[in-house]
């Protein structure tokens, strides 16, 4: 169980929906703030930034690497759209000004050590750290909660990094991810989502999601997810790295919508409820006399059937509580089998 103030995310809360800045902001702190007003118009709960320090968290050989969704190189495409830390700061005030959740996913050492300074109360990693087992362990000694991605790691490896996250006995979630800007839909494998939930039992297992429209998000919703994480845009007409595979304030609604009917929805068990009376009166059948049974006669099989409606003294599942009892009183063919014409 995660809990961060009075919001609690266990195997049993309503699934927590994380809107990603990311770099959507394009470097710019004015951007972020209308990205987090938008959100908070939209009764976003959680709101998560990236904490990057290019050269702590890249070496020169960054700068020749392009990412599948740019024509820069990843290094550029990260100081370019990076806030500083002083920016940082001050969103991460106006987050919380806002009243919501605010969530950071460092890249570096360096990174973590100034969220943990600022007092961050929700780390997330990324994808691209979970095999990161140095900067994991390095996270769990400040017993922060945590979110990891599991996008291009195996199963062993993101095995290795929950028994580091067991180990220092930390609330943490994992969540099923597709590292690709769109992830399409065949690639996305959300039985993979299942077999974690099988493998990781002492985990709240979620969904990272990459992929355009709100679909996969809904999916994951509707297999037990409880944290959805996806991009959030102030606009999705603007071109950004991310833009394709994100959601803006209208999606946002449509996958909270789902959210909350799919939560309402699902139950553990598997009981009778008051509300299905309705229908169940006239449903069930009952027993009752297929021919005029006399008095002092014994119940044979012959001597009942079942019919509509459920409202008799027997059900159709109590024949065998009937057959062989003696009857006290003439019962006319078609009539309920009552207790009072049975002998005790």
């Amino acid at each position: 169980m995660i809990k961060i103030g009075k919001r609690i995310i266990s195997k049993d809360s309503k699934p927590l929906i994380v809107a990603e800045i990311g770099i959507n902001h394009f470097g710019s702190l004015k951007v972020a703030k209308k990205i987090v007003d938008e959100a908070k118009k939209n009764n976003v709960e959680a709101i998560k930034v990236q904490i990057h320090i290019p050269e702590e968290e890249m070496n020169f050989a960054a700068k020749k690497i392009k990412p599948g969704n740019s024509n820069l190189s990843i290094f550029e495409v990260i100081r370019k759209n990076s806030l500083t830390l002083d920016e940082e700061k001050k969103l991460k005030d106006y987050i919380h000004k806002k009243k919501m959740i605010y969530v950071a996913t460092p890249f570096s050492f360096k990174a973590v050590d100034w969220l943990v300074k600022n007092n961050i109360k929700l780390i997330k990693v990324g994808s691209g750290e979970c095999n990161n087992t140095p900067l994991i362990e390095y996270i769990c000694k400040f017993k922060i909660p945590m979110i990891v991605s599991t996008g291009m790691n195996n199963l062993r490896s993101v095995e290795r990094t929950v028994k580091i996250i067991n180990e220092y006995k930390i609330p943490h979630a994992l969540l099923h991810c597709v590292n690709l800007y769109p992830a399409k839909k065949e690639l996305i494998r959300m039985n993979r989502m299942l077999v974690m939930m099988k493998l990781f039992k002492k985990s709240i297992i979620g969904y990272s999601d990459h992929s355009e429209g709100n679909n996969m998000s809904i999916l994951a919703l509707s297999l037990g997810a409880k944290v959805i994480e996806k991009h959030f845009v102030l606009n999705k007409k603007r071109v950004g790295p991310d833009t394709i595979c994100s959601m803006d304030g209208k999606d946002y609604q449509i996958i909270l919508r789902a959210r909350d009917e799919i939560y309402d929805a699902l139950s553990s068990n598997k009981e009778i409820i008051d509300e299905e009376d309705v229908t169940r009166n006239f449903a069930f059948h009952s027993l009752v006399a297929s021919k005029n049974i006399n008095k002092n006669v014994r119940i044979k099989r012959e001597h009942i059937t079942t019919k509509r409606p459920g409202t008799g003294d027997y059900l159709a599942f109590d024949m065998k509580k009937v057959l062989g009892k003696k009857t006290t009183q003439l019962i006319k063919k078609d009539d309920f089998i009552k207790i009072k014409y049975l002998k005790k």
